[in-house]
């Protein structure tokens, strides 16, 4: 049997190891704010319309999903997804619209998608970006990563 305990983990690693170090995304902020002033991290804060936008699709596909990016993303970040689905298979709980419409009244005031802001543990916003072609996951990290001589 203890013969057995490595080819399990290697299999479990195998299977499951994306799904370990995806993001674990928030969607309370409040939760967030906690866990950010907690553990003295920044909030990327993601504005998404995750089955009608097709710049949000290809950047969470492309970018967000990607395993290097997974590697990155929970460093010293705490993840913040507020979507905004059309679909009715996707809808979201009245809570949950109500949460995500009131931080965009507070951080995307025009409704621009896809949003991905850096702020600190007090909410400041730190810097901005969106869907960008020109960036690679590398790019992409260097660019939230740039945000933090921002603030404290």
């Amino acid at each position: 049997m203890n013969t057995l305990t490595p080819v399990i983990i290697v299999l479990f690693s195998v299977f499951f190891g994306c799904d370990l170090n995806a993001q674990d995304w928030k969607y309370d902020f409040d939760e967030a704010m906690a866990l950010a002033k907690e553990n003295d991290q920044k909030i990327v804060l993601f504005f998404t319309g995750s089955d009608w936008c097709p710049p949000c699709i290809k950047l969470e596909k492309n970018i967000l999903s990607s395993d290097e990016f997974s590697e990155f993303a929970n460093q010293k970040y705490v993840w913040v997804k507020a979507d905004f689905p059309k679909r009715k298979k996707n809808k979201l709980s009245l809570e949950q619209k109500q949460k995500n419409k009131a931080l965009a009244k507070r951080y995307n005031k025009k409704w621009i998608f896809p949003v991905i802001l850096v702020l600190d543990k007090n909410g400041t916003v730190l810097g901005a970006t969106g869907y960008r072609r020109d960036l690679t996951v590398k790019g992409y990290i260097s660019l939230l990563t740039s945000f933090d001589s921002f603030g404290g």
